[in-house]
């Protein structure tokens, strides 16, 4: 099978990960097309010895560090911003673990570093995990089961739930009534409405990151129309949603730091 062909079913849940590291749609997706066109070009090698998916993902971090990963948006730099509360290895360990299900191992590898040096970077950002501060999530998810575990995570995470949404206008009046600072929501919901839709919805009067939840991401990472940035498939680890929120509220407050500085 041509190496082109091997990588090619990976390279959606690469752009996801080049979201959620970015905490923007636009730059991830402009890290990765810099990445297969560096591969393209020669400018970076592809391992062809390597599991075509850690390949590609090695290829993208050995592109993200050739260009200083500037990040193309409001405020500036977000990785060296971030060096003061966790340095960027210790992130991308914690991403690739536990978002994209590498092992430390398989991690190390990506990132060219040795295991133990992975092995410390990802206590370490679990550590970060566990000290963050709390804010108030709105779930939006009919399934009874599934909400009342998000709702566990986030309040193990010290966060505070201020409702769960079974439909589309439920969910936009609890976010108006409570103005929460994270939505977790659902793709299909009970009244057979959108997830998206009332995430559109909140977002006409609330400044707020989205975390979409699904059972079916190959839907929503197509290339071919606006994607969230913030994406966990079904079924889910507690670490995948705990990291994903880590890093979704540490870019919220990115921009609400650079506002003030404004």
């Amino acid at each position: 099978m041509p190496f082109s062909t091997a990588i090619r079913p990976h390279i959606p849940y690469l752009r996801r990960y080049a979201r959620i590291l970015t905490g923007s749609q636009e730059s991830g997706d402009a890290y990765v097309r810099a990445a297969l066109e560096a591969a393209i070009e020669g400018a970076e090698e592809i391992d062809r010895d390597l599991p075509p998916n850690v390949a590609l993902y090695q290829l993208f971090h050995a592109t993200w560090k050739t260009s200083g990963a500037r990040l193309d948006r409001p405020g500036g730099d977000g990785e060296k911003r971030q060096l003061g509360e966790l340095p960027p290895e210790a992130r991308q360990m914690l991403l690739l673990t536990a978002v994209e299900n590498f092992s430390v191992d398989q991690a190390a590898t990506i990132l060219r570093i040795d295991v133990g040096s992975a092995k410390s970077n990802l206590i370490e950002a679990q550590t970060y995990l566990e000290n963050g501060m709390a804010t108030e999530v709105l779930i939006i998810e009919d399934e009874p089961i599934i909400a009342l575990d998000l709702q566990s995570i986030v309040e193990r995470m010290g966060h505070k739930v201020v409702g769960v949404a079974r439909t589309r206008d439920e969910a936009v009046r609890l976010a108006n009534e409570h103005s929460p600072r994270l939505v977790l929501a659902d793709i299909q919901l009970a009244d057979n409405s959108s997830g998206i839709d009332a995430a559109h919805d909140i977002l006409k009067d609330h400044r707020v990151p989205v975390i979409f939840i699904t059972a079916y991401p190959e839907r929503l990472l197509t290339g071919e129309k606006p994607e969230p940035t913030y994406l966990i498939t079904k079924p889910f680890m507690p670490e995948t949603v705990a990291a994903t929120i880590s890093q979704a509220l540490f870019f919220a407050g990115d921009e609400e730091r650079a506002e003030v500085a404004e």
